[in-house]
């Protein structure tokens, strides 16, 4: 299987991309993982986006593709899973033909559906212990003692990302950036819409029931 996986900030990607990468032993390529570990081996492509960041300017769209499209060339058969790529419908399109070169196309985007609302609650409730890394949430995930890590005592934090206003513009940067893809993908027809407002484990099982379908294939 090669399956892409859509959905905004919050709204359970990593987790459910864990979750299918355990159950299916798929390859998962993360744009960010790939391009820190381009600039850590020193590559071409690696010195390329170095020179981009350290200017402050966001990577080009085909130093990225080039990264991600090497990346997928070389995956094993038992497929991937792309997250957090492709972010633009410029970058799909790139894809898809480095893809179709190669007798390969993508089987399913799987497009965790949220509103905006449940994303923001999510977010900003979050609270971080800043010794271990811990996480909690406001009303999901409490400690023990309010405001206080249950590990080592110490008072919990806000991660910047995660402030009422850095999650407005990250929700408008998807939206305006990313959430296209879904509609280029639907004339596809390869998308699958998960409702990811429930628990995990509930979303869980529906990812896996949409994926048996293919599967069964």
């Amino acid at each position: 299987m090669r399956l892409v996986l859509l959905g905004a900030p919050g709204a359970g990607k990593g987790t459910q991309c864990k979750n299918i990468v355990a159950e299916y032993g798929l390859l998962h390529l993360s744009s960010g993982d790939i391009l820190r570990r381009h600039r850590a081996d020193g590559t071409e492509l690696g010195r390329k986006a170095q020179s981009y960041m350290d200017s402050g300017a966001l990577v080009p769209d085909e130093i990225i593709i080039e990264m991600m499209t090497e990346a997928v060339n070389q995956a094993p058969s038992a497929g991937l899973i792309l997250d957090g790529f492709p972010r633009t419908v410029n970058q799909a399109v790139e894809l898809d033909k480095a893809l179709t070169g190669n007798g390969y196309a993508i089987d399913a985007v799987l497009n965790l559906k949220i509103d905006d609302s449940i994303v923001a609650g999510r977010m900003t409730g979050r609270r971080s212990c800043p010794k271990c890394g811990a996480v909690y949430h406001l009303q999901n995930l409490k400690p023990k003692v309010e405001g206080l890590c249950d590990h080592d005592g110490a008072q919990l934090v806000q991660r910047p990302d995660d402030s009422p206003k850095v999650v407005a513009n990250r929700l408008e940067t998807y939206h305006r950036q990313t959430e296209p893809l879904v509609e280029y993908y639907r004339n596809n027809g390869t998308v699958l819409d998960i409702e990811a407002d429930k628990d995990p484990d509930e979303v869980k099982s529906s990812v896996f029931r949409k994926l048996q379908t293919l599967v069964r294939m």
